[in-house]
């Protein structure tokens, strides 16, 4: 059940009545039943697995709480039990294909144990949010959940379920367990949040998904102006698709009272690339801080630890993201970035204090993110190598543009203005909450706003639905 789907048109309302008509004491079960029939949308049989990763983290927090003294060793298991099951259906194919390889590098014969797994939807996410919890409960940060269905309803709640933001215990947990009030207000800017959400997905990631997809689809035949703009295109694409997501789901969380984390906030300005992993994916960057950086050792034992440290994060990072190596080398590709960063970290500041010194610390972190998204969006490491390698041919003869994919089939007009609006929204959100701004102005200019962006997604947006990228993560 996509957000931009008829079925989530009529799944929502119907939850949001239902959720306020019904006495406080049943609205989390009906949030766990809402959240199951969603989840089991996609496949009925991947609520087993949402289940099993419950179980074993309420079971681990309850043992936790009950022999704190062997609180290192039950958090130890459950994350071990949990892991294997994400494990299993996320690597098992890239571990045997990469056996295979290895054999028949060596001069082996194949390694054929090939099954034909599918990843289940957002069991990524689900599986860092419960391992999360029994982290924070073995840490004494939280206590442990004694109450299964607000426990479940917590995991398994359904505008963050399949694609984040990965909430932390402490924000989201309460949330779901104190008694709730509907707010006009809460309601009201919620909806707001989801249309602006489906103007970014809409409007333009999946409009330039086309283009992005017809390029990197068949990458060794393009060349040139080509690759660029689908290196520029991917990158805002991606953002767009996600950011539209995470503020799907927030608005839709709003509309049953509850608060998800910003996961967020306006990444293309950032001033550095480490600023850049401030701002995007806030809730896995903080969540790979938290449970793997620091634990590591952090900053705490020296600059070699550090950078080191800061490699093995975005390593797995990378490996998190995708089985396979193209992931892998993005995410080293982003630590390695910022570890060099660190090195030259006083004369960047010292540059960085003048406006020209600013406008190109910018504009340096946003393109090596887009490079770095490369091997992201690139089937394999090759091909992102080969996208490196003929970006500029025919830069010097003038052939630059070269296989003559014009622009002019995309609304090319509508689209850089699209860009332009959202680029506008998140500068001033670096100073303002540009909902609550606009919902302060003279009624003609706040619903004359409203009417176009509303507008916008009418008329403008890709047609038919596709899935969101972190889907298939």
């Amino acid at each position: 059940m996509l957000f931009n789907s008829i079925e989530f048109a009529i799944f929502l309302p119907v939850v949001f009545a239902l959720y306020w008509l019904l006495p406080d004491k049943y609205r989390n079960m009906l949030l766990l039943t809402a959240s199951c029939i969603f989840y089991m949308s996609w496949n009925a049989a991947y609520i087993l697995l949402m289940g099993s990763c419950i179980l074993i983290s309420y079971t681990a927090g309850i043992l936790i709480d009950k022999r704190p003294q062997r609180k290192k060793l039950i958090f130890g298991i459950a994350a071990v039990l949990s892991f294997l099951l994400l494990g299993y259906f996320k690597y098992y194919n890239f571990l045997i294909d990469t056996l295979h390889n290895i054999s028949l590098m060596l001069g082996g014969g194949p390694v054929d144990l090939m099954k034909d797994i599918l990843l289940p939807v957002g069991i990524s996410f689900y599986t860092f949010q419960s391992v999360g919890y029994v982290a924070d409960v073995s840490r004494g940060k939280v206590k442990a959940e004694k109450n299964l269905l607000d426990y479940a309803a917590f995991v398994s709640f359904f505008p963050q379920l399949v694609a984040g933001p990965i909430e932390r215990t402490q924000n989201l947990l309460p949330q779901i367990k104190r008694p709730k009030v509907f707010t006009y207000e809460k309601a009201s800017y919620g909806a707001k949040l989801m249309l602006w959400g489906f103007y970014k997905k809409l409007v333009i990631a999946d409009v330039l998904g086309a283009y992005v997809d017809r390029i990197y689809w068949n990458i060794t035949a393009y060349k040139g102006l080509d690759l660029i703009i689908a290196i520029i295109f991917h990158t805002i694409q991606l953002y767009c698709d996600f950011s539209g997501y995470s503020d799907i789901a927030r608005g839709s969380a709003k509309l049953l009272g509850i608060d998800l984390m910003v996961n967020f906030r306006s990444p293309f300005f950032a001033s550095s690339v480490r600023d850049f992993w401030r701002r995007w994916h806030i809730s896995l960057t903080t969540w790979f801080k938290d449970y793997v950086y620091i634990p590591l050792g952090g900053n705490r034992k020296g600059m070699f630890r550090k950078d080191l440290n800061l490699m093995i994060t975005f390593f797995l990072s990378g490996l998190w993201h995708g089985s396979a190596w193209h992931f892998v080398m993005w995410g080293c590709v982003n630590g390695f970035a910022q570890v060099i960063e660190s090195w030259f970290k006083k004369p960047i500041e010292k540059f960085r204090e003048k406006k020209a010194g600013r406008i190109f610390c910018t504009l340096y972190a946003d393109a090596v993110f887009a490079a770095a998204l490369v091997f992201f969006r690139a089937q394999s490491v090759g091909e992102g190598f080969y996208a490196f390698r003929h970006s500029f041919d025919g830069f010097l003869s003038g052939s630059w543009f070269n296989n003559g994919i014009l622009l002019w089939p995309l609304p090319f007009a509508v689209i850089l203005f699209s860009i332009v609006v959202m680029l506008v929204y998140d500068y001033a959100s670096l100073k303002t909450d540009v909902i609550e701004w606009t919902a302060k102005q003279p009624a003609l200019i706040r619903y004359g706003l409203y009417i176009f962006v509303a507008m916008m997604v009418m008329l403008f947006k890709a047609s038919g639905s596709t899935e969101f990228v972190y889907f298939q993560f």
